[in-house]
């Protein structure tokens, strides 16, 4: 009852006859004391011109270094992309290409400039990617026909030599201690071993130990092997051998030969025992075919 009076005494609905009783209650004279404590309290002045001057200068402050850490981030964001790029530049310029033929297998592709290289069976080639447009220059393992797209000078080297040129088609072999080199176009330089030869279209050089041991001149367009067939002037039976190996992908056994006799002459790659008896047949030998141990080339 008293709680219902004292909220119309707050609410000044309370009639004289209710605030007499109110005024004998426990809970008005808790209410007198409570009220006399708290007259006395002050509450802090409100500056609302100083608060909107607080409140806008750290706004700005707040921009600021938002303003900072967003110049901050797209600043590494940069940086990153910078570093990216400069590692994808020193890998490509720093990148080697490496191309091969495996057995019984030729293989054609294009040079950065568009020139054309075949590799005949078990052959390869390597070059730089990101310095080929400043210096054409790759390495050869085994043989290649060469179409070059004319520019700067264009050099292929091997463990015997070196041939350059222009522009211009030709074919360099290079296996053991053979180097031969047939110029179909234009103009090609050999040189090796402290010498320099110069060969013109139509005319090829065979090179072996370090020696010229025949030039010659050349008919055709392009070598023979780019037509399944290999072809040889002189070469040593050990070397006609290993060419067949690697046209045919077999193994092949020399039994009581001479390996160093000489053949002229050519074998296909599309028949193995016509391959075979084209070169035994003129150097007197004889081959059997075993499928579980292999060819063998035999004498009587």
């Amino acid at each position: 009852m008293s709680e219902k009076l004292l909220h119309k005494f707050l609410n000044h609905e309370i009639t004289e006859a209710e605030l007499e009783t109110l005024k004998a209650s426990d809970e008005y004279r808790d209410y007198i004391k409570i009220a006399s404590h708290t007259a006395d309290l002050q509450t802090p002045g409100f500056d609302s011109e100083r608060l909107w001057s607080e409140l806008t200068e750290k706004k700005k402050t707040t921009e600021k270094k938002t303003v900072k850490v967003f110049q901050y981030r797209s600043l590494m964001k940069y940086a990153a992309v910078f570093v990216l790029l400069l590692a994808g530049y020193f890998y490509v310029t720093n990148l080697d290409a490496t191309v091969s033929a495996g057995l019984a297998e030729k293989r054609s592709f294009n040079l950065p400039d568009d020139s054309e290289v075949v590799l005949n069976a078990g052959s390869k080639v390597n070059y730089n990617i990101g310095s080929w447009n400043k210096e054409r220059v790759l390495s050869l393992e085994g043989e290649a026909f060469f179409d070059v797209a004319k520019g700067k000078k264009f050099d292929v080297e091997t463990t015997q030599g070196i041939v350059s040129v222009l522009g211009t088609q030709f074919n360099v072999q290079s296996r053991n201690n053979h180097f031969h080199v047939s110029c179909y176009e234009g103009l090609v330089r050999v040189s090796f071993n402290g010498e320099d030869i110069q060969l013109p279209a139509g005319n090829s050089v065979i090179i072996e130990d370090g020696n010229i041991v025949a030039r010659q001149e050349i008919s055709g367009t392009q070598p023979g092997w780019m037509f399944d067939e290999s072809t040889f002037e002189n070469m040593t039976l050990e070397n006609v051998v290993a060419e067949m190996e690697r046209q045919y992908g077999v193994d092949i056994t020399l039994d009581n030969v001479d390996e160093k006799m000489r053949f002229s002459g050519a074998f296909t790659h599309k028949d193995l025992e016509a391959a075979l008896k084209t070169v035994c047949v003129p150097l007197q030998l004889k081959y059997t075919i075993d499928k579980q141990r292999g060819i063998t080339i035999y004498g009587d």
